[in-house]
């Protein structure tokens, strides 16, 4: 109780840095904790993160920063590669959906309408040479629409193999997570799914149902995961090697 009292009180302290890593300045976070006893490293699609004891010397932390120099490197160009560019709200960008392509068309209009699909192509009806962000929010507008009606079908689907009811299932804009459930029952599905391939959107729905039967993360949660997704282990690597930020 004591210790749990004291990072209540001295919560981890939060601070931006830079260093020199094999020729090239780095900035990075660096995060103190009463609770760490070692240096920890982590590289995501954020940067580089650096997690030390609270009382770390800066003789350790230079230290352990050149040795992972090279490792630190890697990691970091492998996230900018999967970076996604820059999506620009504009006739003939390429919009992912579904794990496919589509291409975005934006015809002049005199009336205000809802975008619409054909065939390989999303259209978007622009009136009096509407904005990007309008654009933009008109696309958002219709992955919303199309992650509604997609996920409550699969979950239908799901739930009645996994034999249970989820209370609710709402979308989800979540930063970090593809999905989420709750002991009460309530199932987030993260709108950005609608954007990936259709047994990666699968895996997540199957994922989140089988809390309903173990709210966990115990053999015997995946032993549920896996009597409707065979084939999980396989998903779930390929669905953390993407960025949520891409979606």
């Amino acid at each position: 109780m004591l210790k749990r009292l004291r990072n209540i009180v001295n919560p981890p302290s939060v601070e931006t840095r830079a260093a020199l890593l094999a020729g090239k300045n780095i900035s990075y976070t660096l995060k103190r904790s009463n609770r760490r006893r070692s240096i920890g490293l982590r590289v995501d699609d954020r940067g580089l993160t650096v997690c030390v004891p609270a009382r770390t010397s800066e003789k350790w932390l230079h230290s352990v920063l050149q040795e992972k120099a090279d490792w630190v490197l890697e990691k970091l160009d492998g996230w900018q590669v999967r970076k996604p560019a820059e999506t620009r709200w504009e006739d003939g960008e390429k919009i992912p959906y579904k794990g496919e392509l589509l291409t975005l068309r934006v015809e002049q209009s005199l009336f205000a309408a809802p975008a619409h699909r054909h065939g390989s192509e999303l259209r978007i009806f622009a009136v009096n040479g509407s904005s990007a962000a309008h654009i933009e929010q008109t696309v958002q507008r219709w992955y919303r629409f199309e992650a509604g009606q997609l996920f409550a079908e699969r979950v239908t689907h799901y739930a009645h193999l996994l034999q249970v009811a989820p209370r609710e299932v709402k979308l989800s804009v979540a930063k970090t997570q593809w999905g989420s459930c709750t002991p009460q029952g309530s199932v987030r599905l993260n709108v950005q799914l609608i954007k990936l391939p259709p047994r990666l959107i699968d895996y997540v729905v199957v994922h989140e149902l089988a809390h309903l039967r173990e709210m966990n993360h115990s053999a015997a949660f995946w032993r549920v995961v896996e009597s409707a997704c065979s084939d999980y282990a396989k998903l779930r690597k390929e669905l953390r090697a993407i960025s949520l930020g891409a979606e």
